[in-house]
């Protein structure tokens, strides 16, 4: 099986539809993974890219961007590393209100058994149940 590695870009024509002619692409890659003709994979930086795209480009709410992007990590078509942390940042970033770094680096942090962050954005890891902000004095 031919393991190929798929882009942002990608994912976002088919979730926008802005470039019709492009939108398909996507759908075909799907047909050969299911057919066991590909292997597709996507990292976290991929995840990260659509969300912020969908966020601050196209201006999805959040529950939205939880929900359709969830629907692709989640998806057996996809080999993606940190699934599990990816999915629940996604949950945190819509349920928490945080940004979906912070989520991402708050629930990579937990998986590693790391609980404490020094952070000047002490907001939203705050919000991340089991992670502790450390204090920081200024000169």
């Amino acid at each position: 099986m031919n393991k190929v590695f798929v882009d942002t870009n990608l994912f976002l024509r088919y979730l926008t539809n802005d470039i019709p002619e492009k939108a398909s692409l996507l759908e075909t890659l799907l047909k050969q993974a299911e057919s066991g003709q590909l292997k597709l994979i996507i990292n976290s930086l991929v995840i990260a890219e659509i969300v912020w795209t969908l966020q601050s480009f196209y201006k999805f709410p959040k529950k939205k961007i939880d929900e359709t992007v969830s629907s692709i990590v989640a998806s057996h078509l996809f080999a993606i590393p940190e699934r599990d942390i990816l999915l629940q940042s996604l949950e945190d970033f819509n349920i928490l209100n945080i940004d979906f770094i912070d989520a991402y680096i708050g629930n990579w942090m937990k998986n590693q058994g790391i609980h404490q962050i020094y952070t000047l954005n002490q907001k939203d890891f705050r919000r991340i149940p089991g992670i502790n902000t450390c204090p920081l004095k200024y000169k």
